[in-house]
């Protein structure tokens, strides 16, 4: 059998039944029809087994049409001013003398049909049509309705049932049996007959329209929730998959994400929620909107995770989540990362090699209360943090220890390209219907050039403030900036004057080219900044309040020596 035509094998089994059929024929025909129709979840499989059963048995030539918005989007249509009906054929079945019908009546064909027509008058009254001989005038209206050249002798003389397919109250569409002219007639006797096959297959059809209209929604909710474009930050190559799983069990919550972090770092963040459907999809954009939120406090991996659990248990009780989350900064090539329940994370070295990178598990999101942990650690330059969910590596027929070791085997292969490495990554994996959902992030340590950043190491003294608007005044020029150079210039010369004013020294003057242009100072105080409305008489403390005033955005972080002031000042 093909996609669409049914050739008859000849088989004694397959033999034409009496015309009207007897009981022992209708019973085998159904019983047949009971164990074949339904093997599946989908539409046109369902509807072909439909044309393997009634072909040639029942009919010479049989089709399946339904309504085209059940096909496209898993719903019903409203009922239209004109009483016209639109639907799509499906499945098309013929013996091999009825090769003639292939042609005319082609698969996956959406056909309007006018409100007299019997197939519109089949599916408005939910009752069967039958032609014992369609006569000439009969024929010619139909396929002259048709709008393009259909033989009327194929219809003329023809024996027709038309069928509705009812289900649950609802009309999804109607089944044509044919017979041709040299063929017996069909008998009001075979009526119910045709109706008893087409109801048990539009039961099937429409177990099949749910199933797929809940799976679209599924997909749909989260494939809206993951990131359309990820960003480029500055000093990582950023290349990612999602691969949804084929059935609506396989359709969870796997998510990635990419999130900008003041001072031009960025988090890394990969997630699965336990579970499968819409549920799942739904706490996965919550869980995502929550780490988004969280990344926005500029907190470490092991405090987000640690709110992120807290969160997870007040959303659902009953969902639980794995996650890995990492912070990276792109001028120290410093990376902290923190897991929850999580696949481990694979760092694949310069030098073609791969190794698991070693940190506490934790316990997946949603269960108790305890602390996460992080670690710490130095991306080499052309290093490539490999981060994924558990369906890329895990499979009924394959465990984890396995399937990581098979996915660094195919890291290990030289692909220079990181998109090129995702494809063959993905390849790898099995059907659909065999595997969960897979969610891939990779990102390739690069360093940063001159003409992006760039730093300085100032005394800890008052005239250093000068010495700052001298570098970026020398360094913005050369990066062809000066747009925003007087901007720079003070911003920058208040951000040093503070440290030196408040700090303790030494000072490190940093700038960095991004989307916008970052602004950092460093000194070895771990005291914050405090901004606060000075008196008209005061001679100090406004330093901080004109940062705020020019720059975009500004704050503060402390690191192993001190505290990081910056503030950003956006490009033109």
């Amino acid at each position: 059998m093909t996609a669409d035509f049914v050739v008859d094998p000849g088989s004694p089994e397959q033999r034409r039944l009496s015309s009207p059929a007897t009981v022992e024929e209708q019973l085998s025909l159904l019983n047949e029809a009971s164990r074949r129709i339904g093997s599946t979840l989908d539409l046109r499989q369902t509807a072909r087994e439909l044309m393997e059963v009634a072909v040639p048995r029942f009919a010479d030539v049989a089709g399946v049409a339904v309504h085209d918005r059940v096909v496209s989007e898993g719903e019903y249509p409203g009922r239209t001013a004109d009483g016209t009906a639109t639907v799509r054929r499906i499945a098309v079945g013929a013996t091999g003398r009825a090769a003639g019908y292939r042609p005319a009546f082609p698969l996956d064909e959406v056909t309007t049909y006018p409100a007299w027509s019997p197939y519109t008058r089949c599916i408005a009254t939910a009752q069967t049509i039958l032609y014992p001989r369609m006569d000439v005038g009969t024929a010619r209206e139909i396929a002259l309705s048709w709008k393009r050249d259909v033989k009327i002798s194929l219809l003329e003389d023809a024996s027709i049932l038309i069928v509705p397919l009812s289900a649950r109250g609802r009309v999804l569409g109607f089944v044509v049996f044919t017979r041709m002219p040299d063929s017996p007639a069909f008998h009001e006797k075979d009526v119910a007959l045709a109706e008893e096959l087409a109801g048990r297959t539009a039961l099937c059809l429409d177990n099949a329209r749910l199933y797929d209209r809940e799976r679209r929604t599924a997909l749909t909710l989260q494939s809206s929730l993951l990131p359309a474009d990820l960003p480029a930050p500055p000093g990582l190559e950023i290349a990612s998959r999602y691969l949804p799983a084929s059935d609506l069990t396989g359709v969870g919550g796997d998510w990635y994400d990419v999130i900008p972090l003041p001072g031009h770092r960025v988090a890394l963040v990969v997630g699965d929620v336990m579970g499968h459907g819409t549920r799942a999809a739904a706490t996965m954009g919550q869980l995502r909107t929550a780490a988004r939120t969280l990344a926005g406090l500029d907190l470490t991996p092991k405090e987000v995770l640690f709110r992120l659990n807290r969160m997870t248990q007040d959303l659902d009780a009953t969902q639980i989540a794995t996650c890995v989350y990492a912070t990276y900064d792109p001028i120290t090539h410093t990376c902290a990362i923190g897991r929850a329940g999580h696949v481990p994370p694979i760092l694949l070295g310069p030098d073609g090699g791969t190794e698991l990178i070693e940190l506490p598990p934790g316990l997946p999101l949603g269960i108790g209360g305890q602390a996460f942990e992080m670690r710490e650690l130095t991306l080499p330059t052309g290093s490539v943090l490999t981060f994924y969910t558990d369906g890329l590596v895990e499979s009924r027929d394959r465990d984890l220890d396995s399937g990581i070791r098979d996915l660094r085997r195919v890291l290990e292969c030289s692909y220079q390209d990181l998109e090129d490495l995702c494809d063959a990554t993905i390849a790898t994996q099995r059907p659909p219907h065999e595997r969960d959902d897979i969610a891939l992030l990779l990102a390739r340590v690069r360093d940063l050039s001159p003409a992006e950043f760039a730093s300085w190491a100032l005394p800890f003294e008052a005239r250093s403030a000068g010495e700052a608007r001298r570098l970026v005044r020398t360094t913005l020029r050369s990066w062809g900036q000066t747009g925003v150079l007087d901007t720079t210039e003070l911003v920058v010369s208040e951000l040093v004057a503070n440290a030196v004013n408040h700090g303790t020294g030494p000072i490190e003057l940093r700038l960095l080219r991004g989307s916008t242009l970052l602004c950092e100072v460093a000194d070895r105080s771990p005291q914050p900044p405090a901004m606060w409305r000075p008196d008209l008489d005061d001679e100090a403390g406004r330093g901080l309040n004109l940062i705020n005033r020019f720059s975009y955005r500004w704050g503060s972080r402390p690191t192993s020596t001190g505290k990081i002031v910056w503030c950003e000042v956006r490009l033109p």
